[in-house]
């Protein structure tokens, strides 16, 4: 067998709907209510947040492979971390990782690029966003940002209201604002929703462009690399 290995708690809603689609998109892909082996190590948001609001790189670094390296002494064959943020030292993770790890950026950029779209507007947290962590990986697609204004907005109603599970249509409205704002101005022909509480709110397409819901396509890449191991293994 296999075991998936997974850093939650980025925020505990969104490791919910990480969990669910897990299940959902292996069911899908084998025809049966069997379910994936998981284990889900749930490290703490607002630790998170501190260490990326002050810069603290190294500190997040081993906090973060720490995690890692408790999913792999507890059997995990390779993991991931359900949320988008802390992707910015990812690269760093992935050096001090027992197990191989799959990026939600990178996994983004390949689905992005499969659609042939070159316009495409991001949002996130601020930290996501000012980083440029989606702009560095997707070298052949122009992205995109809402204006500092709509990125503090963008940002505080994550912190203050979806991530508690909070889901309001003022709050809808007001994202699709900023999104049909960058559409008028910018001509984006697509959207990515770069923070994974994001699809939690913005539930579907809108305005003609696809939403990509990067928890969504995460999900998918998990899954078909645990299939592919179980599959070698056979052989």
């Amino acid at each position: 067998m296999c075991k998936i290995g997974m850093i939650g708690g980025f925020s505990p809603e969104s490791t919910l709907d990480y969990y669910r689609l897990l299940i959902e998109s292996h069911r899908r892909n084998v025809g049966s209510k069997s379910n994936p082996e998981i284990i889900i190590y749930s490290m703490d948001v607002n630790y998170l947040m501190k260490l990326v609001g002050n810069k603290q790189w190294n500190e997040l670094t081993q906090w973060l492979a720490d995690g890692i390296d408790v999913l792999y002494k507890a059997g995990a064959d390779f993991g991931f971390i359900s949320a988008n943020t802390p992707h910015i030292v990812f690269d760093k993770v992935q050096e001090l990782s027992s197990i191989q790890l799959l990026s939600i950026i990178d996994e983004t950029r390949k689905h992005i690029e499969k659609t042939g779209i070159k316009k495409v507007g991001l949002l996130g947290t601020k930290f996501t966003i000012q980083s440029g962590i989606f702009q560095r990986a997707c070298k052949n697609t122009q992205i995109f940002v809402p204006n500092e204004k709509e990125q503090e907005y963008i940002h505080n109603k994550i912190a203050s209201e979806i991530e508690l599970g909070i889901i309001l249509d003022e709050t809808r409205e007001g994202m699709l604002d900023i999104i049909k704002r960058m559409i008028e101005d910018n001509s984006i022909e697509g959207v990515i929703l770069g923070c994974t509480e994001l699809p939690l709110l913005l539930t579907k397409d809108e305005f003609g462009i696809p939403f990509f819901n990067t928890t969504r396509i995460h999900v998918e890449s998990v899954i078909k690399y645990y299939l592919d191991i179980i599959e070698k293994r056979k052989i």
